[in-house]
């Protein structure tokens, strides 16, 4: 089984390269911002710990951690956003390794991946087999989160300054999916490099 991250800027298309992933090979796939969602639910040392950070306040009245009260909180304080990463990184990445060594044990899948933006800055490169960058043009990333999500150029601006730059992502991932074009086209891509993979798995048991 290979241990596969895949990362790249906001509107390249990673959820759709990754939809067509699931439904052609035996593979896991977790998302890591759905992860984090999970890490977060009442009664985990995620929640206790945020909870007590961040106070009950952020709450919803059912008890969950509401996800607008408490970006609201940390939006404007940097350090209360490196003490809140510091929290929920963490337990990401304990429980991605714990799935991940549950897929080795059962043997039933032959790709396990990770997908999210911050895949490198945290550190998952060391971790994983193969790292992927799922590129598009900036020009084509625009186009995509005006129409599928209504962003103003501001908002895309905005957030892509927060990401890495493509030399790093370039510089940081094996491997270059381009998306740029149609998905029959990126399709072409995968299906080169996991069949690929998957030959040097079936060799090697």
């Amino acid at each position: 089984m290979r241990f596969i991250g895949i990362t790249g800027g906001i509107g390249a298309g990673k959820s759709e390269i990754l939809s067509y992933i699931g439904k052609h090979y035996r593979c896991r796939i977790y998302l890591a911002d759905e992860v984090a969602h999970l890490v977060k639910e009442p009664g985990t040392d995620c929640f206790l710990r945020l909870t007590a950070l961040l106070g009950r306040e952020i709450l919803t009245p059912e008890g969950r951690i509401d996800k607008k009260k408490m970006a609201e909180k940390i939006f404007a304080d940097r350090e209360l956003l490196e003490k809140v990463n510091a929290i929920v990184h963490p337990a990401v990445k304990v429980f991605l390794m714990e799935k991940l060594e549950e897929a080795r044990k059962e043997g039933n899948v032959d790709f396990f991946f990770v997908e999210a933006a911050l895949l490198i800055e945290g550190g998952y490169g060391a971790l994983v087999d193969e790292m992927w960058y799922i590129y598009a043009s900036e020009e084509v990333r625009r186009k995509r989160l005006k129409e599928a999500r209504g962003y103003s150029d501001e908002k895309i601006t905005a957030i892509m300054q927060k990401q890495l730059a493509e030399a790093d992502f370039r510089k940081n991932c094996s491997f270059v999916i381009d998306n740029s074009g149609s998905l029959e086209e990126s399709c072409r891509q995968i299906d080169k490099r996991l069949n690929s993979a998957e030959m040097e798995i079936a060799w090697q048991k």
